[in-house]
Order: structure tokens, then C-alpha cells, then sequence
């Protein structure tokens, strides 16, 4: 506040209007011109009252304020008690003001003191209190003098202060200036260089005019394409809202799957708890086997012993009877030769002998044959107990048995809940990916082959047994260092064909509900990509995706026709040969082709690749051909095969020249319900990628080897674009890329088999296949579309 009203105009006491007019206008009025009565004691009479006032006119000294005041000024009662308890109104900090206010205070109390002291004796009483109240204020207005000094001295030096400021900010108001100078001169600059862009202008307005030319013509186009838009935008509302019911529908589906897996980890628990039970029970189960076939052969042993004991016992009653027998002859012979009495006393004696002998033997004999009793009963209870015993392990075997066989069929049941959860699972996946866009990729290894050349050193390629990676994940081995890669599948070099084919079976399936389906095979030579892709004609039960993929095509569109589905099928094969295409289906062209005639196209045709608005991609003069049956498509597969480029080089005895694009497509009609779907399939069998020290190629080979390799590195370079998501994505770089643009950059399900060697020698281009395989899975092409419609179909043929 100092700093703010040391700035401000000093005021003149004589500007400030008096502190009567601050009073409330309750206790304010005006005092009429009367006479009133003045008492006898004063001995003269009151002059009439007039209008306090204070203006700036009325005032110029206190000597004529007072002498002309006092002459013409009275006071009531009221205004004497206002004038003493009336209270300075001033703002803080405003010293002057309270200053000025104080001064005319107390020329108001000198006034009315006079006033008083001329009324008369009868306000002695309250000429006191005023001069008191005068003191009072003259105290007052002291102190406040002294404060005003002091608060003037503060002020001082605030201002010398402010000086000070002011002149800092004249210096920035110097080097300001010299700023301001230099932005004119740059002003200047800017002068001259719009100059030069007006000009600029007018060079740039002709070429706008020549832009808004171009524009009418792409208005037109515009307005052709708006129509198409509108229906797009129809479809898409319906996508949408198909979008968001199976976003529902994949919740549940992996809520469901969460419980699966959680269910397929307890199952996996109690399998492998039930493996170990069934182990100890299977060894229990021949250590009963083992006693029980000792006590059988004991039991054999004492059936023998008991068989001969029965035969001896037999014998000794024979024998028993028979010394009887011949006791009782004697016996009659001694009582005959007694009667007779002519037998002698010496043969009397002889015989008595002889019958002596005959009863100690017996007794003899008796006394054996208890004793084989005894045995005999001995071994019948030992007989009864083996016998009890051998029952008892034959049950306890029968028991063991039965657990087997409920573990066993418990075991049964869990791998069946593994295989539907593990069916579930890839279902899931399946959908999860078409929603994210994603490419699949499939990882095989190929077997190691004799010719191998480090076959017998150790493994680079092992497979983690992991929950979430069994049969997903892959390590690969390099100088010491192991790469861990995850994929959609991963297929191990005992997997068969058969099992490859399981695996992209539903993929294949989509072609015929109105995709547009791609599976390409990519890897270095000789890594099995044509074996994956073609298999081997000679036997049935390695046939490749591609014959594969066709004979589910016939079966299922078969089976659709009693629903009232209808299918024509158009298929093609071409291959892309140093950068060229060649139509393999020509029937002009032999199997023994000269090459040389490849850069003015086969059979005298030029094929021109082009993609319509709809994002169908056609070869012009391409020659397509109307399929009925599997036979017919492995005719022309047989024939496309014959005539495609194949050569040999260090690193594949019959190695693939050029891409292989083999492209089936599908117009179904169903005729209960006039709905049309237009699939399409593309198969393709991509070339190796080579390095020229292996190969070794040269001459015709080394041109066909830079032409591969260099359609694979455009093929890199589209999918990096991708994966960057990168506003331009080089599909035009060469003929492959510009081929599979709908299937890299559309709304295809494409899958890529990425095949490898588990070769040693080949460990760092299988690395570089595994590296680009993973960046592949990472892309995001679009979700795939349906395509559907109840007009007739185009019969062009389109790769999608």
C-alpha cells in the first residue's frame, strides 16, 4: 500500500470534503433560520442556525474559517454529542487521508468549542468535555504526524528503490529496442522471401489448376464408387454387428477354455499321479503273478508227492492184505496140521517162526502206513492252505485287474477331454486370430537324411514340453546360444503328413463357406517344402496339403449338395520363373520348354497381373480350366509338375526354380435359398532361399538363384512394412509380392508353413527362417471376409 500511494498526487486538506458529510443523514439536517431564545445569563440573543458545510471554496485559512464560521454557525445538542463519538473513516494505510480528516476534525471541535464557549455558562459542563476531547485529538493528530513522518521516510526509500527498478528497466529497454531493430531487419528478410513465395504462389496455382482438373475426372470416379460405398457401409453395419456377437461369443468361448485348461491341468495332475499308481500296481501286479505261479508249481509238487504217497499207501494195504491172506492160510494149515497131528513139532515150530515173522512185519507195515497217514494228512492240509492262499492272490489279482482296468478307462477318458479341450483350443485360437487380423504360421522339420552331412553330431532343434508351449514352441541351437520361437503349431520330423493336414483342414474348409484362403510354404532349399506342398506321387500315404486339400474340397461339396449347394470349380497353375510368369497349364508348351522363350511369354501370351475394386487380383490370358472331380485336378497337377522349372544344385538334387501358385476357385449356389459365396484358394510352393558359397550355383543357375532371392527379399520388405505398419508397403517391388498382395494386405486367412533342416550345417539359414517367421505371425492384415452375395458371379478367376 506504501508503494501504491507514494505514486498518488499529495491531495490538499481543503479538496477533502468535510467528516459531517459522513455522518448518517439520520443525524444530519438542517438547521432552519430562526431566532431561538438565548437564556439572561448570556445577555444577548443566539443567531439562527445554518448548514454545517465543508467545501473547497468555503475554506482557504483556519484564521477566516474560524472568524466567519463562528459567526454564522450554531450547534444543536445532537450534533455536539455526533461531532464527539463520530469515528474517522479512512482506508488503511491512506496516512494522508486520515491526516487531513484529523485536521478538519479538529477545526470542527475548534468551532464548536467557540460556539460553546459563546453560548454561555449553561455548557461549561460541555465546553470541558469538548476541550478534553479537543486534547484527545490533538494528541491524536501528533501521533499521527509522527507516523507520517515515519511512513514518509519508509516511502523514500521505497522510491529510491523504485528508482533503482526504473533503471534496470530502462537498460531491458535498450537491449529491447536493439531486439526491435533486429526483428525489423528479419522482417525485412521475410518481406523479401513472401515475395519470392508469391511468386512461388503462382507457379504452384497453375499446377492447382491443373490438380482441380484431375479432380473432376476423380469426382466422376467418385461418384461411380459411391454407390459401391453405400453398400459397403450396409455390409458393414451387419459385420459390425456380427463383429460384437462374436466378441461375445468369444468371451464365453474363453472363459470356457479358461476352465478347459484349468480342468486339462488337473487332468494332467491326476494322470500322471494315475501313470505312477498304475506303475506300482503293475509291479505289484507281477510280483502276485510271480508268487502265484510258484505256489502253483509248489502245488504241482505236492499233488505229485501226494499222487506217489497214495500209490505207496495203495501198495503197503496190498501187501497188508495179501500177508493176511496168507497169515489166515497158515493159520488153517497149523489148525489142520493140528488136527491132522501128523505134522512134526520141528515144522510145527517152523511155521510158528515163520507166522512170528509174518505178524512183526505186519505190524511193521501198519506202523508205516501210519506214518504215511500222518504225511498224508499233513500234505492235505498244506494242499488246503496253498489252495486258500492261491484263491486269495487269484482275487487280489482279479481286484488289480478290475483297478487296471477302471484306471485304464479313466485314462481313455481324460485323453479324450484332453483332445476335445485340445480341439476347443485350436478353435478358440482360430478365432481369436481371424479377429485379430493376425497371419498363422506352422513350423515343420524335416527328418535328417543320410546324406546329411552332420547327421550323427547333436541336435540344434529340441522341443520345450511346457504346458503353454507343448507343441507351439521350438528352440534352435547356434554356436552355444539357444532362440526360443513360438508359433500357432509346430510339427516335429516324425509328424506325417496325415497330421499336417488335420491341422489346416478347417482353414481349408473356409474356402468353400466364401473366403479367400492362401497357404504358402517358405523356407531354405532343400528344407521339404514341396514335399510339405506336393508329397510324393508314388505313395498314396504321402500325398502333400495341396492333393489333400483338394479331395476335402470335392468330399465336402459332395455332401453340401443335399443341402441344396451347387459348386463350379475353376482352377489354374502357374509359376513365377525369373521374375516372369509361365502358365503351366498351356497346351502349347511341352515339358522341355526352352527358357529362353520365358521373356516373350509362353505360348505367345503376355500375362499381366491386375487387381479390380473389389480386391480381386486376375492374370490376364491365363488359362483356366473347369474341375469336376480329384481326378482331373491331380492330372493337371501331375502335368503342372512336369512342366515346372526344377534343377540341381549342391544343396538339393531336384531343387525348385521358381514359385509354384496353384489357385482353385469356388462359385457355390444354393438353391433353396439363392445365396451365392465365391471362395477362393491359393496353394503355393514358394522357392528356397539359397546362399550362392552352398550351392554352388552358376551360368543359368545363378540368374535363377538372384531372381529368388531377390523376390524373397521384396517378400521381407512387405512384411516388415506391415509389421511397422508403414503407410506404403512395397507390394509392386516384384511379381510374387504383387501376386499375394490380397493375401498379405487384404482380408484373406493365409497361413505360412515355415519349413526348416534340423542340419547343422544349415542351423543359420534355418535362424533366418525362424526370425522371419516370427515377424510374419506378428502382422496384422485385416479380419477376413465373407464373401457372399445373391447376384450371379463373376467367372474370372481371382487369387483372392
Amino acid at each position: 500500500m506504501a508503494s501504491r500511494n507514494q505514486n498518488r498526487a499529495p491531495r490538499s486538506p481543503f479538496s477533502k470534503k468535510s467528516s459531517l458529510d459522513e455522518v448518517p443523514l439520520d443525524k444530519r439536517r438542517r438547521i432552519e433560520t430562526r431566532k431561538p431564545e438565548v437564556p439572561s445569563s448570556m445577555g444577548r440573543q443566539r443567531p439562527p442556525l445554518a448548514v454545517v458545510k465543508q467545501d473547497a471554496a468555503g475554506t482557504s485559512d483556519i484564521g477566516s474559517v474560524e472568524g466567519s464560521e463562528c459567526a454564522n454557525v450554531e450547534f444543536t445538542k445532537e450534533e455536539v454529542e455526533a461531532l464527539l463519538i463520530e469515528k474517522l473513516k479512512v482506508k488503511k494505510f491512506d496516512h494522508k487521508g486520515k491526516a487531513e480528516q484529523l485536521a478538519d476534525y479538529s477545526k470542527r471541535l475548534k468551532l464548536c468549542i467557540k460556539w460553546l464557549q459563546e453560548v454561555g455558562e449553561g455548557h461549561i459542563l460541555e465546553e470541558e468535555k469538548l476541550r478534553n476531547a479537543l486534547a484527545s485529538a490533538e494528541k491524536k493528530s501528533a501521533d499521527t504526524e509522527v507516523e507520517m513522518k515515519n511512513k514518509v521516510d519508509e516511502l523514500n526509500a521505497v522510491n529510491s528503490k523504485l528508482r533503482e527498478n526504473i533503471a534496470t528497466l530502462e537498460e531491458k529497454l535498450a537491449k529491447e529496442e536493439s531486439e526491435k531493430l533486429d526483428a525489423i531487419a528479419s522482417h525485412r528478410s521475410e518481406k523479401e522471401a513472401r515475395a519470392a513465395a508469391e511468386k512461388l504462389q503462382a507457379s504452384l496455382s497453375q499446377k492447382l489448376e491443373i490438380v482441380r482438373e484431375e479432380k473432376l475426372v476423380a469426382d466422376k470416379k467418385v461418384s461411380s464408387y459411391q454407390d459401391l460405398y453405400n453398400r459397403a457401409q450396409e455390409y458393414n453395419k451387419s459385420l459390425q454387428q456380427y463383429n460384437s456377437k462374436l466378441q461375445k461369443d468369444l468371451e464365453t468361448a474363453t472363459e470356457s477354455l479358461k476352465r478347459v485348461e484349468d480342468e486339462k491341468r488337473t487332468v494332467l495332475e491326476t494322470l500322471s499321479n494315475l501313470r505312477v499308481h498304475n506303475k506300482a500296481l503293475q509291479d505289484e501286479l507281477t510280483k502276485v503273478t510271480a508268487s502265484l505261479d510258484e505256489t502253483l508249481k509248489q502245488k504241482e509238487l505236492l499233488d505229485n508227492e501226494i499222487k506217489c504217497l497214495r500209490g505207496e499207501l495203495q501198495q503197503v494195504r496190498d501187501d497188508r492184505d495179501r500177508h493176511a491172506r496168507e497169515i489166515q492160510d497158515l493159520r488153517d494149515q497149523v489148525v489142520k496140521y493140528k488136527e491132522n497131528t501128523e505134522m512134526s513139532c520141528e515144522e510145527l515150530d517152523r511155521l510158528m517162526r515163520k507166522s512170528k515173522a509174518l505178524e512183526e512185519r505186519d505190524s511193521s507195515q501198519k506202523q508205516e502206513i501210519d506214518t504215511l497217514r500222518h504225511e498224508l494228512n499233513a500234505a492235505n492240509d498244506k494242499l488246503k492252505m496253498v489252495s486258500q492262499s492261491a484263491s486269495e492272490t487269484l482275487t487280489e489279482f482279479e481286484e488289480h485287474k478290475r483297478i487296471v482296468q477302471e484306471l485304464q478307462n479313466r485314462l481313455a477318458e481324460s485323453e479324450l477331454q484332453i483332445l476335445e479341450g485340445e480341439k476347443l483350443r485350436k478353435k478358440l485360437h482360430n478365432t481369436i486370430l481371424e479377429l485379430k487380423g493376425n497371419i498363422r504360421v506352422f513350423c515343420r522339420v524335416r527328418p535328417l537324411l543320410p546324406d546329411d552331412a552332420n547327421a550323427t553330431d547333436a541336435p540344434v532343434v529340441s522341443y520345450p514340453t511346457g504346458t503353454e508351449s507343448l507343441g507351439r514352441g521350438l528352440d534352435l541351437v547356434q554356436s552355444g546360444q539357444k532362440f526360443n520361437f513360438t508359433f500357432d503349431k509346430v510339427f516335429h520330423h516324425e509328424t506325417s503328413q496325415q497330421d499336417v493336414f488335420v491341422e489346416i483342414s478347417q482353414l481349408v474348409q473356409s474356402a468353400l463357406d466364401g473366403y479367400k484362403v492362401c497357404i504358402f510354404a517358405y523356407g531354405q532349399t532343400g528344407s521339404g517344402k514341396t514335399y510339405t506342398m506336393m508329397g510324393r506321387p508314388d505313395a498314396p500315404e504321402q500325398k502333400g496339403l495341396i492333393p489333400r486339400s483338394l479331395e476335402q474340397i470335392f468330399q465336402t461339396s459332395q455332401a453340401l449338395q443335399a443341402q441344396g449347394w451347387k459348386y463350379k470349380m475353376q482352377a489354374s497353375m502357374l509359376e513365377i520363373y525369373n521374375e516372369n510368369i509361365r502358365d503351366l497349364l498351356c497346351t502349347g508348351r511341352s515339358s522341355s520348354a526352352d527358357l529362353s522363350k520365358i521373356e516373350n511369354g509362353v505360348c505367345g501370351k503376355q500375362y499381366t497381373i491386375k487387381h479390380d475394386a473389389n480386391g480381386n487380383t486376375y492374370v490376364s490370358d491365363l488359362t483356366i480350366v473347369d474341375v469336376c472331380n480329384i481326378n482331373q485336378i491331380s492330372s493337371l497337377l501331375q502335368q503342372a509338375a512336369h512342366s515346372r522349372s526344377v534343377g540341381k544344385t549342391h544343396m538339393n538334387e531336384q531343387s525348385s526354380r521358381s514359385h509354384f501358385v496353384f489357385t482353385l476357385r469356388i462359385s457355390g449356389i444354393n438353391e433353396n435359398t439363392e445365396q451365392q459365396v465365391q471362395g477362393v484358394l491359393n496353394l503355393i510352393d514358394l522357392a528356397g532361399s539359397e546362399r550362392l558359397s552352398r550351392s554352388g550355383a552358376t551360368g543359368e543357375r545363378l540368374k535363377e538363384t538372384q531372381a529368388i532371392n531377390k523376390s524373397l527379399s521384396s517378400l521381407s520388405d512387405v512384411i516388415f512394412a506391415l509389421a511397422k505398419k508403414e503407410d506404403h508397403v512395397p507390394f509392386r517391388n516384384s511379381k510374387l509380392t504383387y501376386l499375394l498382395q490380397p493375401c498379405l494386405g487384404g482380408d484373406s486367412k493365409t497361413l505360412m508353413v515355415v519349413n526348416i533342416s534340423p542340419d547343422s550345417s544349415s542351423v543359420g539359414e534355418s535362424l533366418c527362417s525362424l526370425r522371419f517367421a516370427a515377424r510374419v505371425n506378428a502382422c496384422e492384415i485385416g479380419i477376413p471376409r465373407r464373401q457372399t452375395s445373391m447376384k450371379p458371379a463373376d467367372n474370372r478367376l481371382s487369387y483372392g
